[in-house]
């Protein structure tokens, strides 16, 4: 190595900053609550050659660390194999296409590249949760799709900016299939806005040490990346750690999904192997490739969060592709709970697999859903129609130290629930309670945190609600003796009548008119440890507290 450790050091923190700036430019400039309060994206920047992973925003969904890699390398393949147009300066691709390296549909990735001296250095690539791209359902997330066509507009890689200039034609087609097109020049503007930032900054740090010193440290990143992984591997004792997780349905046919995953851990070397897991179902709760893999890789990271976001990270990570399971769909499955459901039961797989491992840092199982909840209708007040799209957090699972952090953030983001003040400004709703599930996390040692309680009403209009959540039929698994989180729980209150879904927390197309409600409460964390040697204390204070009630104390902790 030639580059010193003083200016390398400097690099990577000047191209973790460009990656920092560019989500904050997406999330000030949105228009969308899901991305500008949410903060439901992530950017990143990407090698020329295949598309391999540089940086990522440390703001941005730990996710779309796999995905937005594996759609970068696509796009650059195709370009090669004259599949898509060749790029020119100033050119943006667009695409969904779960089947490319993707998500979900309403994950819509930008990618540019990004030239010195007329050749590309590098590429740039963000991806954001737009609130609707079309469908059967407001919002995408159709519970009971049967294939993808059902979930919305998909988008091969195209140009919608031609050197610089917004390509008003293929605009005005994606605009005619998805709903409150009218907002969408908003987050289109502020995605690309992102990624002419990320240009700039990053045009700075290159004038600086110039381009084959950055190159350099890059590769030397990579590299040490790729050590520190491995090094961390090595505390896992040779052998095979194996875990089932579930997925409580398809959404179409009412049974669990099984993920069945064994790790064998060798010498630094990791592979996961999801032989046995389900096959490919009917329903929206297949997990395409990318994130399957990203899904491994975010779980590692919750593991390990110190290694550098880097491709090298990923180097001793072996996935086995899963042919025939519903971890690899294939088109024209339907995918909408991907991203947001099955790649969390993909990383509580491998939490639960490597937990006696390393019981020091691997933590009961966390809520593990996003609690999707879509709601789409017509405001006679604006006279214009809405597509509201709620996200919301639930208890993270106790941990050798600590109870689990209460109403954290999803597994696969760091994406906050939109202010209730921003959405019923945005939308026609009132919220009646916004508060925290007390007693929902699994009895412990350490507790698991306690989930969400919200109850919302529709005021004026008509809406359908739609719900693509999960660990509905089984809450959150404990640990090492540790109990399970509470399930999830959603009640639709029409005419003063309770109705609770086949799937329990899936469903489309409920119709909802004013003072019509929805009452949604997410998981409890699982707890960790046998309840029974939880302190006395902390006990105490949990009853003094109300999180839980003497009776549940002698029940749960034998106090």
């Amino acid at each position: 190595m030639t580059i010193d450790p003083i200016t390398l050091s400097v690099i990577q923190s000047g191209l973790q900053q460009v990656c920092d700036e560019m989500d904050l430019t997406f999330s000030r400039a949105a228009f969308s609550p899901v991305i500008a309060e949410a903060n439901d994206r992530s950017d990143g920047i990407y090698s020329a050659e295949d598309g391999s992973l540089i940086a990522q925003g440390a703001a941005g969904l730990p996710v779309f660390v796999g995905t937005m890699q594996y759609s970068t390398r696509t796009l650059i393949e195709m370009i090669k194999a004259g599949k898509v147009a060749a790029p020119k300066p100033g050119d943006i691709y667009i695409v969904n296409d779960p089947y490319l390296g993707g998500t979900h549909l309403m994950d819509v990735r930008f990618a540019m590249p990004v030239y010195r001296d007329g050749e590309i250095f590098c590429w740039l690539s963000n991806t954001g949760h737009w609130p609707d791209t079309g469908g059967a359902v407001p919002g995408g997330f159709s519970a009971s799709a049967t294939a993808v066509e059902q979930e919305g507009l998909r988008l091969p890689p195209v140009r919608l900016f031609k050197q610089g200039v917004l390509d008003e034609e293929i605009y005005s087609i994606i605009c005619s299939n998805i709903r409150v097109s009218e907002q969408r020049i908003g987050d289109v503007k502020a995605q690309a806005a992102a990624l002419l930032v990320g240009e700039q900054r990053l045009a700075r740090i290159l004038d600086r040490y110039s381009d084959d010193t950055v190159r350099e440290a890059i590769a030397e990143l990579r590299v040490r990346a790729a050590a520190q992984m491995r090094a961390y591997a090595k505390l896992i004792p040779n052998g095979v750690y194996t875990s089932v997780a579930y997925v409580d349905s398809d959404g179409v046919v009412d049974e669990p999904l099984e993920i069945r995953l064994a790790i064998t851990a060798k010498d630094g070397e990791l592979e996961f192997d999801f032989t046995g897991s389900s096959k490919t179902c009917m329903g929206p709760m297949n997990s395409v490739l990318a994130t399957t893999m990203s899904s491994v890789y975010l779980a590692m990271r919750h593991i390990f969060p110190d290694v550098p976001i880097s491709a090298g990270a990923f180097e001793p990570l072996t996935v086995k592709r899963p042919e025939g399971t519903f971890l690899d769909a294939q088109y024209p499955r339907p995918v909408s709970g991907c991203a947001a459901e099955v790649s969390q039961r993909i990383a509580e797989s491998v939490f639960l697999a490597l937990v006696e491992a390393l019981p020091d840092r691997v933590t009961g199982a966390p809520a593990g859903t996003s609690g999707n909840f879509a709601l789409g209708g017509f405001d006679p007040e604006r006279n214009r129609g809405f597509v509201m799209y709620q996200i919301s957090g639930g208890g993270y699972g106790g941990n050798v130290d600590n109870d689990g952090l209460s109403n954290g953030c999803s597994t696969i983001g760091i994406s906050k629930a939109p202010p209730v003040e921003i959405m019923e400004q945005q939308f026609p709703v009132l919220y009646h309670r916004y508060a925290l599930r007390e007693g929902s996390g699994g009895a412990g040692k350490h507790r698991g945190g306690f989930g969400l309680d919200y109850e919302v009403e529709l005021l004026r209009g008509h809406a359908t609600a739609s719900f693509v959540m999960d660990h509905g039929r089984f809450g959150p698994p404990g640990v090492l003796g540790g109990k399970d989180g509470m399930p999830n729980s959603v009640t639709i209150i029409k005419s003063g009548q309770k109705i609770v879904p086949e799937h329990l927390s899936k469903a489309q197309d409920i119709p909802l008119s004013p003072g019509d409600r929805v009452r949604v409460g997410t998981p409890g964390g699982g707890g960790y440890g046998d309840p029974r040697a939880r302190d006395r204390e902390e006990v105490a204070e949990d009853v003094r507290l109300g999180r839980y009630t003497e009776e549940q104390i002698r029940e749960l902790f034998g106090a």
